[in-house]
Protein backbone atom coordinates (compact mmCIF):
# COMPACT_ATOMS: atom_id res chain seq x y z
CA UNK A 1 0.00 0.00 0.00
CA UNK A 2 2.73 2.20 0.47
CA UNK A 3 4.39 1.98 -3.30
CA UNK A 4 4.35 4.17 -6.61
CA UNK A 5 5.25 2.39 -9.30
CA UNK A 6 7.65 4.16 -11.58
CA UNK A 7 6.73 3.40 -15.17
CA UNK A 8 8.30 4.28 -18.23
CA UNK A 9 6.22 4.86 -22.08
CA UNK A 10 7.13 5.59 -25.75
CA UNK A 11 5.62 6.16 -28.61
CA UNK A 12 5.60 2.81 -30.35
CA UNK A 13 6.58 -0.74 -29.73
CA UNK A 14 7.05 -2.06 -25.73
CA UNK A 15 11.43 -2.19 -25.46
CA UNK A 16 13.61 -3.73 -23.17
CA UNK A 17 15.71 -0.90 -21.06
CA UNK A 18 18.91 -2.39 -21.73
CA UNK A 19 20.58 -0.83 -18.37
CA UNK A 20 17.34 -1.96 -16.25
CA UNK A 21 16.57 -5.59 -15.16
CA UNK A 22 13.35 -6.59 -16.00
CA UNK A 23 12.05 -2.49 -17.20
CA UNK A 24 10.39 -1.59 -20.44
CA UNK A 25 9.09 1.32 -22.15
CA UNK A 26 5.73 0.43 -22.30
CA UNK A 27 3.55 0.99 -25.64
CA UNK A 28 -0.12 1.95 -25.25
CA UNK A 29 -1.85 -1.33 -24.87
CA UNK A 30 1.61 -2.54 -22.29
CA UNK A 31 0.80 0.75 -20.16
CA UNK A 32 -2.83 -0.25 -19.62
CA UNK A 33 -2.09 -3.21 -19.01
CA UNK A 34 0.88 -2.27 -16.38
CA UNK A 35 -2.41 0.05 -14.89
CA UNK A 36 -4.68 -3.08 -14.56
CA UNK A 37 -1.89 -5.23 -13.07
CA UNK A 38 -0.75 -1.91 -10.03
CA UNK A 39 -5.11 -2.30 -9.64
CA UNK A 40 -5.14 -6.51 -9.36
CA UNK A 41 -1.52 -6.16 -7.41
CA UNK A 42 -3.21 -3.27 -4.91
CA UNK A 43 -0.86 -0.82 -5.76
CA UNK A 44 -1.96 2.49 -5.61
CA UNK A 45 -0.26 4.39 -7.65
CA UNK A 46 2.06 4.97 -11.21
CA UNK A 47 4.05 7.70 -11.73
CA UNK A 48 4.90 7.67 -15.42
CA UNK A 49 7.94 8.61 -17.25
CA UNK A 50 8.63 9.36 -20.75
CA UNK A 51 11.14 8.85 -24.15
CA UNK A 52 10.04 10.90 -26.81
CA UNK A 53 11.65 11.25 -29.91
CA UNK A 54 14.93 13.50 -30.80
CA UNK A 55 13.11 15.20 -33.10
CA UNK A 56 10.47 16.75 -30.79
CA UNK A 57 13.16 17.85 -28.41
CA UNK A 58 14.29 21.68 -28.20
CA UNK A 59 15.89 23.60 -26.33
CA UNK A 60 13.25 25.14 -24.22
CA UNK A 61 11.03 21.64 -23.95
CA UNK A 62 8.02 22.82 -25.78
CA UNK A 63 6.16 19.12 -25.96
CA UNK A 64 6.03 19.69 -22.37
CA UNK A 65 3.46 21.47 -22.23
CA UNK A 66 1.62 19.49 -25.42
CA UNK A 67 -1.87 18.71 -24.48
CA UNK A 68 -1.20 15.66 -26.27
CA UNK A 69 2.17 14.63 -25.59
CA UNK A 70 2.61 11.20 -24.85
CA UNK A 71 2.03 11.53 -21.03
CA UNK A 72 -0.78 13.33 -21.26
CA UNK A 73 -2.35 10.84 -24.08
CA UNK A 74 -1.74 7.54 -21.79
CA UNK A 75 -3.14 9.51 -18.48
CA UNK A 76 -6.12 10.57 -19.93
CA UNK A 77 -6.39 6.52 -21.50
CA UNK A 78 -5.48 5.18 -17.74
CA UNK A 79 -8.27 7.13 -16.08
CA UNK A 80 -10.78 6.66 -18.16
CA UNK A 81 -10.12 2.61 -17.67
CA UNK A 82 -8.62 2.60 -14.20
CA UNK A 83 -10.33 5.95 -12.25
CA UNK A 84 -9.30 4.60 -9.40
CA UNK A 85 -5.68 4.18 -9.77
CA UNK A 86 -3.69 7.53 -9.13
CA UNK A 87 -1.54 8.86 -11.42
CA UNK A 88 2.14 10.72 -10.04
CA UNK A 89 3.49 12.98 -13.36
CA UNK A 90 7.17 14.58 -13.50
CA UNK A 91 6.98 17.97 -13.49
CA UNK A 92 10.65 18.68 -15.42
CA UNK A 93 11.76 19.78 -18.68
CA UNK A 94 14.68 16.87 -19.26
CA UNK A 95 13.25 14.18 -21.17
CA UNK A 96 11.94 17.25 -23.36
CA UNK A 97 14.94 19.61 -24.01
CA UNK A 98 17.64 19.06 -26.75
CA UNK A 99 20.47 19.40 -23.71
CA UNK A 100 18.99 17.07 -21.32
CA UNK A 101 18.55 19.50 -18.41
CA UNK A 102 15.89 20.14 -16.15
CA UNK A 103 15.44 23.36 -17.70
CA UNK A 104 16.03 26.41 -19.70
CA UNK A 105 19.88 27.21 -20.41
CA UNK A 106 21.52 30.63 -21.81
CA UNK A 107 24.26 30.66 -23.76
CA UNK A 108 26.34 30.37 -21.03
CA UNK A 109 24.74 27.18 -20.15
CA UNK A 110 23.69 28.75 -16.68
CA UNK A 111 20.35 27.52 -15.87
CA UNK A 112 17.39 29.86 -15.46
CA UNK A 113 15.34 29.49 -13.18
CA UNK A 114 12.55 32.31 -13.34
CA UNK A 115 12.17 31.29 -17.34
CA UNK A 116 11.97 27.80 -16.32
CA UNK A 117 9.39 28.15 -13.71
CA UNK A 118 6.80 29.58 -15.87
CA UNK A 119 7.04 26.60 -18.31
CA UNK A 120 6.80 24.32 -15.56
CA UNK A 121 3.43 26.03 -14.02
CA UNK A 122 2.02 25.52 -17.86
CA UNK A 123 3.37 22.15 -18.00
CA UNK A 124 1.68 21.59 -14.44
CA UNK A 125 -1.05 22.79 -15.74
CA UNK A 126 -1.27 20.29 -19.04
CA UNK A 127 -0.87 17.62 -16.64
CA UNK A 128 -3.58 18.62 -14.47
CA UNK A 129 -5.60 18.84 -17.56
CA UNK A 130 -4.98 15.82 -18.98
CA UNK A 131 -6.30 13.68 -15.49
CA UNK A 132 -2.82 13.75 -13.14
CA UNK A 133 -4.15 13.74 -9.49
CA UNK A 134 -0.37 14.22 -8.37
CA UNK A 135 1.82 16.92 -9.65
CA UNK A 136 5.80 15.90 -8.64
CA UNK A 137 8.09 19.22 -9.70
CA UNK A 138 11.49 16.91 -9.63
CA UNK A 139 13.29 20.12 -11.23
CA UNK A 140 14.94 21.71 -8.35
CA UNK A 141 14.19 25.30 -9.40
CA UNK A 142 14.15 27.56 -6.34
CA UNK A 143 10.59 29.02 -5.32
CA UNK A 144 8.79 26.71 -8.30
CA UNK A 145 6.10 25.04 -5.42
CA UNK A 146 4.21 28.20 -4.34
CA UNK A 147 4.16 29.52 -8.11
CA UNK A 148 2.93 25.68 -9.40
CA UNK A 149 0.45 25.53 -6.41
CA UNK A 150 -0.77 29.38 -6.62
CA UNK A 151 -0.99 28.30 -10.80
CA UNK A 152 -3.20 25.06 -10.20
CA UNK A 153 -5.48 26.94 -7.44
CA UNK A 154 -6.15 29.81 -9.95
CA UNK A 155 -6.99 26.95 -12.72
CA UNK A 156 -9.33 25.17 -10.49
CA UNK A 157 -7.63 22.24 -9.50
CA UNK A 158 -7.35 23.11 -5.85
CA UNK A 159 -7.34 19.15 -4.67
CA UNK A 160 -4.13 18.24 -7.24
CA UNK A 161 -1.52 17.43 -4.97
CA UNK A 162 1.87 18.20 -5.36
CA UNK A 163 5.07 16.11 -3.75
CA UNK A 164 8.19 18.03 -4.36
CA UNK A 165 11.32 16.68 -5.08
CA UNK A 166 12.54 18.93 -1.94
CA UNK A 167 15.87 17.02 -1.26
CA UNK A 168 16.88 15.62 -4.72
CA UNK A 169 20.97 15.23 -4.91
CA UNK A 170 22.99 15.45 -7.73
CA UNK A 171 23.92 11.64 -7.40
CA UNK A 172 25.55 8.89 -9.89
CA UNK A 173 22.77 7.14 -9.00
CA UNK A 174 20.56 8.35 -11.88
CA UNK A 175 22.20 7.00 -15.03
CA UNK A 176 20.43 3.86 -15.83
CA UNK A 177 17.02 6.86 -15.34
CA UNK A 178 18.62 8.85 -17.83
CA UNK A 179 19.19 6.38 -20.40
CA UNK A 180 15.66 4.82 -19.50
CA UNK A 181 14.15 8.39 -20.81
CA UNK A 182 17.12 9.31 -23.33
CA UNK A 183 18.98 12.43 -21.97
CA UNK A 184 21.66 10.98 -20.89
CA UNK A 185 23.75 11.07 -24.50
CA UNK A 186 22.03 14.57 -24.54
CA UNK A 187 23.21 15.90 -21.42
CA UNK A 188 25.61 18.87 -21.56
CA UNK A 189 27.48 19.43 -18.28
CA UNK A 190 26.21 17.94 -15.12
CA UNK A 191 23.20 19.29 -12.89
CA UNK A 192 25.48 20.41 -9.27
CA UNK A 193 24.23 24.00 -10.01
CA UNK A 194 20.84 23.35 -8.85
CA UNK A 195 20.66 19.73 -7.65
CA UNK A 196 21.74 18.86 -3.78
CA UNK A 197 25.42 17.95 -2.76
CA UNK A 198 25.46 14.83 -1.55
CA UNK A 199 27.69 15.90 1.25
CA UNK A 200 24.76 18.29 2.73
CA UNK A 201 22.56 17.26 5.03
CA UNK A 202 21.22 20.75 6.18
CA UNK A 203 20.66 22.21 2.97
CA UNK A 204 17.74 19.15 2.85
CA UNK A 205 16.01 20.66 5.87
CA UNK A 206 15.88 24.05 4.71
CA UNK A 207 14.47 23.65 1.44
CA UNK A 208 12.19 20.98 2.31
CA UNK A 209 10.90 23.74 4.90
CA UNK A 210 10.56 26.35 2.28
CA UNK A 211 8.68 23.90 -0.17
CA UNK A 212 5.96 23.02 2.92
CA UNK A 213 6.03 26.65 3.30
CA UNK A 214 5.05 27.09 -0.33
CA UNK A 215 2.15 24.43 -0.38
CA UNK A 216 4.06 20.97 -1.19
CA UNK A 217 1.30 17.99 0.36
CA UNK A 218 4.65 15.81 0.43
CA UNK A 219 8.31 15.85 0.31
CA UNK A 220 10.43 13.56 -1.46
CA UNK A 221 13.94 12.36 -0.86
CA UNK A 222 16.16 11.29 -3.98
CA UNK A 223 17.80 8.88 -3.88
CA UNK A 224 16.91 6.56 -0.96
CA UNK A 225 19.06 4.17 0.29
CA UNK A 226 22.47 6.59 0.16
CA UNK A 227 20.20 9.22 2.07
CA UNK A 228 18.23 7.38 4.93
CA UNK A 229 19.61 9.72 7.62
CA UNK A 230 17.96 12.76 5.40
CA UNK A 231 14.48 10.51 5.31
CA UNK A 232 14.94 10.05 8.94
CA UNK A 233 15.74 13.91 9.97
CA UNK A 234 13.44 15.10 7.63
CA UNK A 235 10.62 12.79 9.64
CA UNK A 236 11.86 14.00 12.92
CA UNK A 237 11.94 17.32 11.90
CA UNK A 238 9.07 18.09 10.05
CA UNK A 239 6.51 15.10 10.51
CA UNK A 240 5.04 15.59 7.04
CA UNK A 241 4.59 12.87 4.43
CA UNK A 242 7.74 11.96 2.98
CA UNK A 243 8.18 9.55 0.08
CA UNK A 244 11.81 7.67 -0.30
CA UNK A 245 12.75 7.12 -3.89
CA UNK A 246 14.54 3.94 -4.67
CA UNK A 247 16.22 5.22 -7.98
CA UNK A 248 17.34 3.60 -10.86
CA UNK A 249 20.91 2.82 -9.89
CA UNK A 250 20.06 1.60 -6.74
CA UNK A 251 17.16 -0.90 -8.36
CA UNK A 252 19.66 -2.24 -10.31
CA UNK A 253 22.58 -2.73 -8.16
CA UNK A 254 20.65 -4.85 -6.03
CA UNK A 255 19.78 -6.50 -8.98
CA UNK A 256 23.07 -7.29 -10.23
CA UNK A 257 24.17 -7.83 -6.68
CA UNK A 258 21.87 -10.87 -6.41
CA UNK A 259 22.28 -12.25 -10.02
CA UNK A 260 26.54 -12.14 -9.24
CA UNK A 261 26.68 -12.13 -5.38
CA UNK A 262 24.58 -15.29 -5.02
CA UNK A 263 22.16 -13.59 -3.04
CA UNK A 264 18.51 -13.97 -2.39
CA UNK A 265 16.81 -11.43 -4.58
CA UNK A 266 13.80 -10.91 -3.21
CA UNK A 267 14.64 -10.98 0.60
CA UNK A 268 17.60 -8.29 -0.76
CA UNK A 269 14.81 -5.75 -1.79
CA UNK A 270 12.78 -6.70 0.64
CA UNK A 271 14.79 -5.76 2.84
CA UNK A 272 16.43 -2.75 1.06
CA UNK A 273 12.70 -1.78 1.27
CA UNK A 274 12.35 -2.42 4.94
CA UNK A 275 15.04 0.29 5.53
CA UNK A 276 13.61 2.93 4.05
CA UNK A 277 10.56 2.48 6.10
CA UNK A 278 12.14 1.84 9.38
CA UNK A 279 13.90 5.02 8.44
CA UNK A 280 10.62 6.79 8.12
CA UNK A 281 9.43 6.48 4.51
CA UNK A 282 5.83 7.05 4.29
CA UNK A 283 5.72 5.58 0.23
CA UNK A 284 8.43 4.58 -1.69
CA UNK A 285 9.07 4.94 -5.36
CA UNK A 286 10.01 1.41 -6.34
CA UNK A 287 10.72 -0.16 -10.09
CA UNK A 288 10.34 -3.57 -8.27
CA UNK A 289 7.11 -3.17 -6.55
CA UNK A 290 5.03 -5.31 -8.87
CA UNK A 291 7.90 -8.30 -9.11
CA UNK A 292 7.77 -7.72 -4.85
CA UNK A 293 4.06 -7.55 -4.39
CA UNK A 294 3.60 -10.90 -6.94
CA UNK A 295 6.24 -12.56 -5.38
CA UNK A 296 4.67 -11.71 -1.77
Amino acid sequence: HDFIWPIFVIDGPTEDIATMPYQQRLSYDDTLRAAEKACKLSIPALALFPQIATHLKNPTGDEALNENNIICQRVHAIKQRFPELMLWCDVALDPYTDHGHDGILDDDDIILNDETINLLCQQAITLADAGCDTIAPSDMMDGRIGVIRHALDAAGYHHTRIVSYSAKYASAFYGPFRDAVGSKSLLRGDKKTYQMNPANSNEALHEIALDLQEGADMVMIKPAMAYMDIIRRVKDEFAFPTIAYQVSGEYTMLLLAAKYGNIDETQLMLESLIGLKRAGADGILSYYAPILCQKL
